[in-house]
């Protein structure tokens, strides 16, 4: 992909290069009433140029500035959420615990308990 962008960036310069030692004649530039400016025409077609591609990056560091924006708060949003949820386990967790200490104790039956410690002993 580097090798690709490369020839498309040497392709672009070589243009502006000929295109530039082609324009030579002055060219004014009126910006605002009263206010000329008098330069070759390729430097003031790369000095567009290149304002546009200043513009481009300022664009795309905005751009990604708020994307990194939006994630921070989506994160926020998870983070309550998840804390919300740990709690709604830990209280169900208790509320289990309450109900079992509730509930009357299982009366082991007769003959199973001795099966259990014989199998125990017999390892």
């Amino acid at each position: 992909m580097r090798q690709i962008n490369f020839v498309i960036i040497f392709v672009i310069c070589l243009a502006l290069v000929l295109f530039g030692i082609e324009n030579t004649d002055p060219a004014v530039i009126r910006v605002a009433q009263g206010i000329e400016l008098q330069a070759p025409l390729a430097i003031e077609l790369i000095m567009a140029m290149g304002i546009g591609a200043v513009m481009a990056w300022v664009f795309s560091v905005w751009t990604q500035l708020q994307r990194v924006i939006d994630t921070r708060k989506d994160l926020k949003v998870r983070d309550v959420r998840i804390q919300e949820l740990e709690e709604n386990v830990e209280r169900y967790k208790a509320e289990i615990e309450e109900q079992q200490r509730l509930l009357p104790a299982a009366k082991p039956r007769p003959g199973v308990e001795q099966d259990a410690e014989a199998e125990v002993y017999a390892q």
